[in-house]
């Protein structure tokens, strides 16, 4: 059967498509081969050189981007580090504040009376044990007798127009 512009068909293979562009041609082969060589040589060396730079800047990147990770882990353990010193001096400082607590407690009067007796074996004085001296109420200070003369330092120029003055008195 022929085909027909209508869109059922009657056979059992579809129709074929057409593409919707057409394919490159290969051109046609140049006759100087001496500068198709130059050029694809040229071609070549530019697309490694490109290859080259692709290659340098994304190992450029990737040690970029590593050395940022890299800094953001230390300041990451860095804050870890100054977060526990922190909750330690909290605790530190709770601790120092119960046992200025304890020493407030234990410095009264009837406590130390009561651990001098029981730890020391110390007792209170009697009045046998007390004695009394009593003093004359004269004054043992003396006055000194010698005055004191206080040289101040001088210069160099003073001290050799002072030697010189002595020398002709």
């Amino acid at each position: 059967m022929a085909r027909s512009n209508n869109k059922y068909e009657y056979e059992t293979s579809p129709r074929k498509l057409e593409p919707y562009s057409t394919p490159i041609k290969n051109k046609p082969v140049e006759k100087n081969k001496k500068n198709s060589n130059k050029k694809s040589k040229k071609k070549q060396e530019e697309e490694r050189k490109m290859k080259v730079k692709i290659v340098l800047y994304s190992v450029l990147a990737f040690t970029i981007i590593f050395a940022i990770s890299y800094r953001n882990a230390q300041i990451d353990e860095s804050f870890e580090k100054v977060q526990n010193l922190k909750s330690e001096l909290g605790q530190i400082e709770k601790e120092n504040a119960q046992l200025e607590v304890a020493i407030e407690s234990s410095l009264n009067l009837a406590n130390l009376e009561q651990q001098a007796r029981n730890l020391l074996g110390m007792q209170k004085l009697t009045n046998k044990q007390t004695e009394y001296v009593t003093l004359p109420k004269t004054d043992y200070i003396e006055a000194a007798s010698e005055q004191v003369v206080i040289e101040e330092q001088k210069g160099i120029f003073e001290t050799i127009v002072n030697y010189i003055t002595q020398l002709f008195k």
